[in-house]
């Protein structure tokens, strides 16, 4: 997304307001990196073998589901992709019909419904422990409502187009560190970032696993009430410029 941004200011650190805004943005949306973990130790784990936030395995799994491999099921990887692709379509959705306001109140909004999405997903799986213990109808809505969330994420922050930020994977940002690092020639750029964003989907991961041991809803709570405090405080810290047009 396009934002037209004032004059710029520098604060008493040296920094701009700018500068202070994307850093500030970037906190928040290594955050969001971490609740994927954690949303994807649910869906893979609780939910019986499915991604719902990575969609490169998810599409990969899907693959094998039709190939006939066991443990594995077509209709919930096929449910998982088509919500994912909703969720996406209403993020860019959310960005056209907000085009107008501030940029805090769409980010906001974004995460709002993100992190009330994963809650409702807690609500559903209240008192569930496993995919063989969950009614299929339970499962199917545990899928589509975090996998909506998590495409409405990905097209948000897409828009945001926060270099290395991605939020959901990190073939890229693994590739980029590689080939643009000093072995390979390269200087390291933004190597903090990169770094930090697979330290925290990894933790985010091995939390979502271990908070599984108390069911399937708690880790949704963990990752709803993280994706609102993130926004919240994305929202706050935002320049409050009006965004002007998408990509």
């Amino acid at each position: 997304m396009d934002v037209k941004l004032e004059p710029e200011q520098a604060t008493g650190t040296g920094r701009t307001e700018k500068e202070n805004a994307e850093r500030q943005l970037l906190i928040a949306l290594l955050a969001l990196t971490f609740v994927t973990g954690i949303v994807d130790a649910v869906s893979f784990l609780g939910l019986g073998h499915v991604f719902t936030a990575n969609m490169t395995g998810n599409v990969v799994l899907l693959g094998f589901a039709v190939a006939g491999a066991s443990e594995l099921s077509v209709a919930r990887s096929s449910l998982s992709l088509v919500g994912f692709l909703a969720g996406a379509v209403f993020g860019g959705r959310l960005a056209r019909v907000m085009i107008n306001t501030t940029r805090r109140r769409w980010i906001f909004t974004a995460g709002a419904l993100e992190a009330v999405l994963l809650l409702v997903a807690a609500v559903v799986s209240s008192g569930l422990e496993s995919a063989e213990q969950i009614p299929s109808r339970r499962i199917y809505a545990v899928i589509v409502l975090t996998a909506v969330a998590m495409g409405l994420r990905t097209a948000t922050v897409r828009q945001l187009a926060v270099l290395d930020m991605t939020t959901t994977v990190l073939t890229q940002t693994l590739a980029a560190f590689a080939a643009e690092s000093t072995l390979a020639g390269g200087t390291n750029p933004r190597l903090g970032r990169r770094v930090a964003a697979v330290l925290l989907m990894f933790a985010g991961a091995a939390m979502g696993m271990l908070l599984l041991r108390y069911g399937l809803a708690l880790p949704l709570v963990v990752g709803g009430v993280c994706v609102l405090g993130a926004s919240a405080y994305a929202a706050i810290t935002a320049a409050p410029e009006r965004s002007s047009g998408m990509y």
